[in-house]
């Protein structure tokens, strides 16, 4: 069987609130892209611990600064997967990815003093279609911070397919994903399904 092509284009990792430390698949990721040749780019954000919207939308927009439109990926988790939302209704300028992976984002309903600002995120079906080529929803069906489910809480509202990681929890070290196979896989085609 022909092996199939596999994509190379840049990717930008957008991390949620306290980062992606060294055991979290988003770190692990960004490290077997770079091994494979592969542009990564992530947001500077200057205090993961403490986030701040126009900062973070600061940070995020000079990461895309110079990337070729339609010719590259976005992988946001948790608050970045927020923040991403944030970024393309207000968007100006800024180039637009081919796809979008928004894995995790916590509920719209979130109450927490320290985030309050990303919420709620924007949820406009035209604009967030108008901010990628395609963009996939991704989350466990145990989330502590979504307890909605990914489907009420923002893909019957966008009108978009979600993929449910069964036992998944907020995909991240806690939950077991230091190491995401199914996530390399996914930047490495060219489809926009997860599974």
């Amino acid at each position: 069987m022909p092996r199939r092509p596999t994509r190379t284009v840049p990717t930008v990792i957008v991390p949620g609130w306290n980062g992606s430390g060294p055991g979290h698949w988003q770190t692990w990721l960004g490290q077997q892209l770079e091994d494979a040749g592969r542009e990564v780019r992530r947001p500077a954000f200057a205090d993961v611990d403490h986030p701040a919207l126009e900062p973070w939308l600061t940070d995020l927009r000079a990461a895309l600064d110079g990337l070729p439109a339609d010719g590259f990926d976005v992988v946001a988790h948790s608050l970045g997967a927020v923040l991403w939302l944030h970024h393309v209704a207000g968007s100006t300028g800024a180039p637009r990815p081919a796809r979008v992976a928004l894995v995790s984002p916590p509920s719209p309903a979130l109450d927490a003093v320290e985030v309050a600002e990303f919420f709620p995120p924007p949820l406009d079906v035209d604009t967030v279609r108008r901010g990628a080529d395609g963009t996939v929803l991704i989350a466990g069906d145990d989330d502590q911070y979504l307890p909605e489910g990914i489907a009420d809480a923002y893909g019957r509202p966008l009108k978009m397919a979600t993929t449910v990681v069964a036992g998944g929890g907020h995909l991240n070290t806690e939950s077991g994903y230091g190491a995401w196979p199914a996530m390399l896989d996914w930047c490495g085609r060219g489809n926009l399904a997860f599974f």
